[in-house]
């Protein structure tokens, strides 16, 4: 019987990894066309008797303003060019930041959040963090920094039903993402630890000074070379 349940395990795990190994083998050239966050807000949505009209419209990145992969850096990940997935030091100063009872912090990169947003479950566990790290690994290997960035500034939670860089862009300032200035690529990134909470435009003192501080990270950040 043990050796049955050790078997069925193995087979599994086997199954698991050709599977995850081939999603993201497919990902690499194949537009996300949904994610489990989509899935999950379109059924709270539904449970609550609500529309959920969900804005996703993907570009390729050639079609998104530099200015935007520059903001999403300073805001979310300045080392992202540098990292293979993970930054040890952030995670570190965010460790120390949460245990001193500051604001919450994650540490986590965009490449992680990649992996988190197009392949897996919101929420915090043991398990789901090996996933998570488990597939930045597999995105780094497969993907190459180009494509992560891609696939996050079109999978990201960007608004309120607003998922992507297109549809951010429409939202918020009614433009496409390639025509993002410098100042509302910053007032997108600002929201990214809230979005359904902050807003890029009429925004709050909070976010106005976040933009702020984007906007001068950025200003030291040269071109983007992948």
């Amino acid at each position: 019987m043990i050796r049955k349940i050790f078997r069925w395990i193995w087979k599994a795990t086997l199954w698991f990894i050709a599977l995850s190994i081939l999603s993201v083998i497919i990902f690499k050239w194949v537009p996300v066309p949904i994610t489990p966050l989509m899935m999950t807000r379109a059924i709270d949505n539904k449970m609550e008797g609500k529309d959920m009209i969900l804005s996703h419209d993907w570009e390729p990145i050639e079609n998104i303003s530099p200015n935007l992969q520059k903001a999403v850096i300073a805001s979310e990940d300045g080392n992202f060019l540098k990292h293979n997935g993970f930054d040890f030091n952030a995670m570190q100063k965010a460790f120390k930041s949460n245990q001193k009872g500051k604001r919450l912090k994650g540490g986590s990169t965009i490449s992680q959040q990649t992996a988190k947003n197009v392949f897996l479950w919101q929420g915090r566990s043991y398990l789901r963090k090996g996933l998570e790290a488990y597939f930045t690994v597999l995105i780094e290997l497969i993907w190459g920094k180009e494509r992560i960035m891609e696939v996050y500034l079109n999978s990201i939670e960007m608004g309120n039903g607003v998922y992507g860089a297109e549809a951010a862009a429409q939202h918020w300032y009614r433009k496409s993402a390639a025509d993002l200035t410098k100042q509302e690529a910053a007032g997108i990134a600002a929201i990214l630890p809230n979005p359904r909470k902050y807003k890029a435009t009429n925004s709050s003192s909070y976010i106005q000074r976040r933009k702020g501080k984007i906007v001068r990270v950025m200003n030291h950040i040269g071109k983007i070379e992948y």
